[in-house]
């Protein structure tokens, strides 16, 4: 069996969102999401608009999903530990990045492949936020 894992904040769940589930879900037997918290969130200097609960109940509600976990901690080894995965999932946009390539190494050595799947150009949740601060400041 194939068990495959990706991770995000999963903020203003978006087209991009479901297009890297659906995707990944194709390459696995068993997709496990992580839910990023609040807390854990703060790495990319904003919180999330939709309380991490909340960000939970719409990942699980997803088909190509079959277990919803919490990501406190970004170590995608010490995920591996945990779930022991063979595919991590991510978006193509992290491809050829230091932290990226370092983790492809390790999780080689420990029979997992990083499997970079196409991010959606068009649809951001910072694309969204950014819009949904200029209305804030025109109302």
């Amino acid at each position: 069996m194939i068990i495959g894992y990706t991770s995000g904040v999963y903020d203003l769940f978006h087209i991009g969102h479901l297009n890297l589930l659906r995707n990944a879900k194709n390459l696995c037997d068993k997709l496990i999401v992580a839910i990023t918290t609040d807390e854990a969130a703060l790495y990319k200097n904003k919180a999330p608009f939709i309380p991490q609960d909340e960000r939970m109940e719409i990942v699980k509600a997803i088909k190509y999903v079959d277990e919803v976990v919490w990501q406190d901690d970004l170590d995608k080894i010490k995920a591996w530990e945990k779930y022991h995965y063979n595919k991590l999932f991510v978006g193509s946009d992290w491809k050829g990045s230091n932290k990226w390539i370092n983790y492809e190494q390790e999780l080689s050595k420990l029979g997992c492949e990083v499997v970079y799947l196409p991010y959606t150009q068009t649809t951001s949740s910072s694309i969204i936020q950014q819009t949904l601060k200029k209305f804030n400041n025109q109302i």
